[in-house]
């Protein structure tokens, strides 16, 4: 049986770096897929998010390389940006006594550096479907030489409208390479694209984990979507929050929530794909020391994450996969502790909601965001407890000698007081009780993409999108109407439409990649002769936006601007 990395014969090298970056027993499917892949095969691997599935196809990957070579031999197709970024980090760090030339490509990134990096002899390449085909639509991203493709979190792909450039990357690709394909569950459309791309693959399953919940209290708040900061700082003014880990969508959200919690004096640190690795473990360290309390990470940023004290984990953002609020919610209540996993819900995510708890077997407790009041007198009784603790102590005689002197100049001792604990409390009016709007679960919601409505059909979940009537069905209000249908949704436009052949899948594939946004949170999708409204939620508009600015649709500009 397999105990440690030497036993897999890579590379001297290659196992001193694992040996350095602290892993000394390979998982699962590390020690499944690793020989496998050492051994010629193609590998289809089905596993959840946080297996170690990195390591299981980069370790043979470096093994492989041929050096000297100064050519493409390698290539890692990733659903998002983030993603990229992390998996080249990792494989660079596996890497790093070969001598590896690892790159990361995605969109929503100038081209210039990612061109000069492939003409500088990159050996490993790391992107996202639609700029690994821009680069080798423009001549840059030479695959004649490549060995080896790795498809990670395929579905995830698929689900945000990336197929046809998967095909097409595939496609292009030398016949005699190797080919391995992972993915947290295998849908049709998966098991027919490995079908066609992958030779005789050894299939490994690696079993899904199961919530217990032991130790851990697990709570909701239903909440307005824009409110949810403030609903979080009043959760943090009344939870016990010795250590906190709050997940997020996006890096960028990331940053503006860990500065928003700050400015209001809970301090925190943002914990995302932006960070190299000496940041990162600067923030960490800062975390462990009791110097930050909070880090706001982002799923993929948190993966490897060992920090065995986390008092509380919040869920600002659910996960799109159940099984990623298992790892979450690990990551409180650890040995022998007792946590607390608390998740804000917004209308638009009650379905998500409700997809979590049938994989968990659970219903998560409902809870109230504290009332205003409820604040008020929890600053007040933490303040009285903390004067009642000094007074217990006695070890205030120069304060007590300040008194005896504004006594001498005729104030009241309880006018002292008062004022005393006046400045005392002068720290609150930097957290002010913003207002939250708390709504019922059973309010009325309008249909979202998971049932099929107009514009719209989801099967299984995915954000797959299709019209379903045809224009003469629709009420006249529905072809001009400019605002969305959804509470927390806003209407985009681009000057596209059904003339120019554009299809709901490419609407959600184009925004999802280069938003850098979830593709099954995109709403209401009207696909109309001249034009296309599409429905996103608030919070990702400005994100989407700018991140749109240059991307192209159909070679024509995406135009892409709030209806």
């Amino acid at each position: 049986m397999t105990t440690n990395f030497a036993s897999f014969d890579l590379h001297p090298n290659l196992v001193q770096a694992v040996d350095q970056c602290g892993y000394q027993t390979p998982t699962p499917i590390q020690t499944a897929v690793i020989p496998l892949l050492l051994n010629g095969q193609d590998v289809i691997g089905q596993a959840q998010t946080g297996t170690g599935k990195t390591a299981a196809f980069a370790l043979p990957m470096l093994h492989n390389l041929l050096p000297g070579k100064g050519t493409v031999q390698a290539l890692v197709l990733t659903p998002t940006r983030e993603l990229a970024l992390q998996v080249a980090s990792t494989i660079a760090s596996y890497g790093q006594f070969s001598g590896a030339r690892v790159l990361a490509v995605y969109g929503g990134a100038a081209y210039g550096p990612q061109i000069s990096g492939l003409r500088r002899g990159a050996e490993i390449v790391v992107g996202t479907p639609g700029r690994l085909m821009d680069l080798m639509e423009k001549g840059v991203l030479n695959i004649d030489q490549l060995r080896m493709v790795v498809l990670d979190e395929a579905d995830e792909m698929l689900s945000m409208g990336f197929s046809e450039a998967i095909e097409s990357i595939l496609s292009k690709t030398p016949t005699e390479r190797q080919t391995a394909l992972f993915s947290a569950t295998l849908p049709p459309a998966i098991r027919s694209l490995a079908s066609r791309y992958l030779k005789q693959p050894q299939s490994v399953l690696i079993q899904k984990e199961q919530v217990t919940g032991v130790g851990i209290e697990q709570r909701v708040y239903f909440v307005s979507q824009h409110e949810k900061t403030a609903a979080l700082t009043r959760l943090f003014e009344m939870e016990n929050v010795s250590s906190a880990l709050i997940f997020v969508r996006t890096r960028q959200a990331s940053s503006e929530l860990a500065g928003e919690l700050t400015g209001r004096g809970f301090p925190a640190a943002p914990l995302n794909g932006d960070l190299n690795q000496e940041a990162r473990e600067r923030t960490l360290n800062s975390f462990r020391a009791g110097q930050v309390s909070v880090l706001v990470a982002t799923d993929v940023a948190a993966r490897g994450l060992d920090i065995d004290d986390i008092s509380h984990v919040f869920n600002y953002d659910l996960p799109d996969d159940p099984e990623l609020y298992v790892h979450r919610i690990g990551r409180t209540g650890r040995a022998g502790k007792t946590g607390i996993a608390i998740t804000l819900v917004a209308r638009f995510e009650k379905r998500m909601l409700y997809n979590l708890e049938s994989f968990a077997r659970q219903k998560l407790v409902r809870s109230t965001i504290p009332s205003e009041e409820d604040i008020r007198i929890q600053r007040e009784q933490k303040l009285l407890a903390s004067v009642n603790v000094w007074l217990q102590r006695g070890r205030y005689r120069r304060e007590r000698e300040l008194v005896e002197s504004l006594v001498e100049q005729g104030f009241e001792p309880l006018e002292i007081a008062a004022a005393a604990l006046k400045l005392a409390r002068s720290e609150e009016k930097q957290r002010p009780i913003e207002h939250v709007t708390i709504f019922n679960e059973e309010a009325p919601e309008r249909p979202r993409a998971s049932r099929t409505r107009q514009g719209i059909t989801r099967n299984n979940d995915s954000p797959r999108r299709q019209e379903s009537r045809s224009n003469n069905s629709r009420r006249p209000a529905e072809r001009t109407r400019t605002t969305a249908d959804e509470p927390g949704m806003t209407r985009l436009a681009l000057a596209l439409g059904k003339q120019h052949g554009l299809r709901p899948a490419e609407v959600v594939g184009l925004i999802a990649a280069q938003g850098n946004i979830p593709g099954s949170s995109i709403g209401k999708i009207l696909i109309q002769e001249n034009n296309t409204l599409v429905d996103i939620p608030e919070m990702y508009v400005a994100q989407v936006l700018k991140a749109t600015r240059q991307a192209h649709i159909r070679r024509q500009p995406l135009d892409l601007q709030v209806a």
